[in-house]
């Protein structure tokens, strides 16, 4: 079978006009201060691919060559300023001690030279990219072995690639610290295991996965170049939490004070400082773009008001010690002035959107009215570091008022209204039928209202998911609005949305999500909110069953309850009095255990881990197998724009 045609089409006289009408953004025109902060302290060029064992490219500078002219009309001009300043890929110092490895990953790594070795801060998301990062470093500065890794925060992008700058065997040694912000792993397995499977496959929207690199595709995710393709996962479980501001801690010689910032860009996340060396780590708090407060992927929502506040705390604490300011993405900033204007600048832009919405919200508009109504004020307008490249004011505005007042915006309409497909059924039926919608729909695509096209159209396609007209139609007005949009996530949802309409989407079977080692160092606790998880509760309502379960490597007994579909377990010290029978005790080390409850066919994997003798069961096994039997697995590319 040949490869489907990915070809896209041209940008309309709409699309070109709406991306020529940015054309005034001040900083299109002559603004090389970005351009000299992105370049500055460049010691080498980061290699153009990064080669994964099995042979193929994890990362691929060489996909971004087009983005060395100028703006066609498929691109809005404002991305494409942000992606060439992402292409600025390699080894910068950005200060005596301190350098960072740009453009190999989404996120930076930062490695600082410390007594013994180099501190790594933030080691990418994959270990390819990891390796080839800390490679680039030895060549040009010299080998030195690490000493300590810092997590900045729990987001896959700043852990998943430890891997390939340390071993474990030295953490466990003693001679490597792990260091992180407290609730580092639950906020970690949270987003990565719980909810993973669904967050993997909306970030194959978000980051553009699934599209080809080009001026028609994937040009930039706005936070950095985008994610490495099918590299290698892992998480190294931290060795040290960090849970107050002021802390400080010497690590290799280097003295670093911590600022905690729970619930800003991640539920765990921190800031710090090296006063010794006047230089400032802003995590991802601070980038060069306007960040999601609800992030496309999905997520929990961020806290802007609190985030707001923990930028002005790190100007009230370090701006007058602090002459270098860094990022987990994007480049930094040197002087106190333009350090101060910019972490003042994304304070208020927090701000601004959270006041302003409140306001709104209170005056009785809806989400998706305050966020067609909100705008920065001109100042914030003007600057790029404001600009939604990744995060939007317009989808901003809506998490802000989903903190507050859920999904639900009050009109008794909206309370229940009928799923996509039934209502899309209904909607065809009253405005006429599918060959109506789409003449009506085909005027307003000529028109170039391109979002009422998508909105209508989505109807017919969710109504006949075989009305292959209708597919066309809306594949044709999401990749209008991709060219259109200035944030990199809408972009890559857009057309994406595009290619699997016109294309279907990718079919893979059943799979987990999470990493090996994200398994590994997930708690007893958090493999059982997993498996309640993956319970169908109807199927499991019929039966009610008790299991002593024992994590033997971890010396931890549990006694776990599955009532009325639902899953409850405490945890048993000692031999407790009073306690029931369980139906069935289950003993296994951590190991095992976590291959049974995420096993695609657990009733087979307790087979043929019992033949195996890496488990043991006493009491009722057919009510084990039984309750097994009623875990549900889930298929990782499930559709988002058919039903």
């Amino acid at each position: 079978m040949s490869a489907p045609d990915l070809s896209s089409k041209p940008a309309t006289e709409a699309t070109a006009a709406a991306n020529a009408a940015l054309a005034s953004l001040p900083f299109l025109h002559g603004d090389d201060a970005d351009r000299e902060r992105a370049t500055r302290g460049r010691v080498a060029p980061a290699p153009r691919q990064v080669l994964h064992d099995g042979g193929w490219p994890t990362w691929n500078l060489d996909a971004y060559a087009f983005l060395d002219g100028t703006a066609p009309p498929e691109v809005n001009p404002s991305l494409w300023r942000q992606a060439q300043l992402n292409n600025e890929a390699g080894l910068f110092e950005i200060a005596p001690g301190f350098h960072q490895v740009r453009g190999l990953d989404l996120a930076n790594m930062t490695v600082i030279e410390g007594t013994e070795g180099r501190i790594v801060i933030d080691p990418l998301t994959s270990v390819e990219t990891a390796r080839a990062a800390l490679a680039l470093v030895d060549e040009h500065l010299g080998a030195r072995p690490v000493t300590a890794v810092i997590y900045t925060h729990s987001h896959v992008d700043h852990f998943a690639g430890v891997r390939g700058v340390i071993d474990e065997a030295d953490v466990v040694g003693g001679t490597v610290r792990v260091i992180a912000p407290a609730g580092f792993l639950e906020a970690a397995v949270s987003e990565n295991v719980v909810a993973g499977n669904v967050m993997t496959r909306r970030g194959s929207y978000m980051y553009g996965a699934l599209l080809p690199s080009g001026p028609q595709g994937h040009v930039d995710a706005g936070l950095g170049k985008g994610v490495p393709a099918l590299g290698t996962q892992g998480l190294i479980a931290p060795t040290e939490e960090v849970a107050d501001t002021h802390t400080e801690l010497v690590v290799d010689g280097v003295r670093i004070v911590f600022q905690v910032t729970p619930n800003t860009e991640a539920p765990s996340e921190m800031n710090f400082h090296f006063p010794d060396h006047r230089v400032l780590c802003m995590a991802e708090n601070c980038t060069c773009t306007l960040h999601n407060l609800y992030t496309p992927r999905g997520a929990q929502v961020r806290d802007a008001l609190g985030w707001s506040k923990y930028l002005q705390e790190a100007i009230d604490l370090y701006a007058d010690e602090t002459d270098v300011c860094f990022a987990s993405h994007h480049w930094p900033r040197w002087g106190r002035d333009d350090i101060v204007t910019h972490l003042a600048q994304q304070r208020d832009t927090y701000r601004f959107i959270h006041d302003q919405t409140l306001r709104l919200a209170n005056h009785g508009l809806t989400s998706t009215e305050i966020a067609e109504e909100l705008r920065l004020p001109p100042e914030l307008e003007a600057t790029a570091a404001s600009r939604g490249y990744y995060g939007t004011v317009n989808h901003n505005a809506k998490a802000v008022y989903q903190r507050y007042l859920g999904w639900f915006d009050g009109n008794p309409a909206h309370l229940h209204p009928h799923p996509p497909a039934a209502a899309g059924a209904r909607y065809v039926e009253y405005m006429g039928g599918a060959d109506a919608v789409l003449a009506k729909a085909r005027d307003s695509f000529a028109e170039g209202d391109y979002r009422w096209v998508a909105e209508v159209v989505s109807h017919v396609v969710f109504a006949d998911p075989g009305n292959e007209a209708a597919r066309s139609l809306e594949a044709d007005a999401l990749e209008q609005l991709g060219y259109q949009a200035e944030s990199g996530p809408w972009r890559d949802f857009y057309l994406t949305g595009a290619q699997e309409l016109r294309h279907g989407h990718p079919e893979l079977g059943i799979s987990s999500t999470a990493a090996p080692d994200t398994v590994a160092a997930m708690t007893t606790e958090m493999l059982l909110d997993y498996l309640g998880v993956r319970i169908d509760g109807h199927a499991a309502a019929a039966r009610t069953l008790t299991i002593d379960l024992t994590a033997t490597d971890r010396g931890e007994r549990w006694r776990v309850g599955i009532e009325r579909g639902a899953l409850h377990a405490i945890r048993l010290d000692g031999d407790p009095e009073g306690l029931p029978e369980a139906h069935v005790a289950l003993a296994a080390d951590h190991a095992p255990l976590a291959q049974l409850l995420f096993a695609v066919d657990p009733v087979a994997e307790l087979a043929a881990l019992l033949d195996a003798g890496s488990v043991r069961v006493d009491g009722d096994r057919a009510a084990l197998d039984a309750f097994l039997a009623t875990l549900d697995a889930f298929t990782l590319m499930f559709p988002i724009v058919t039903p």
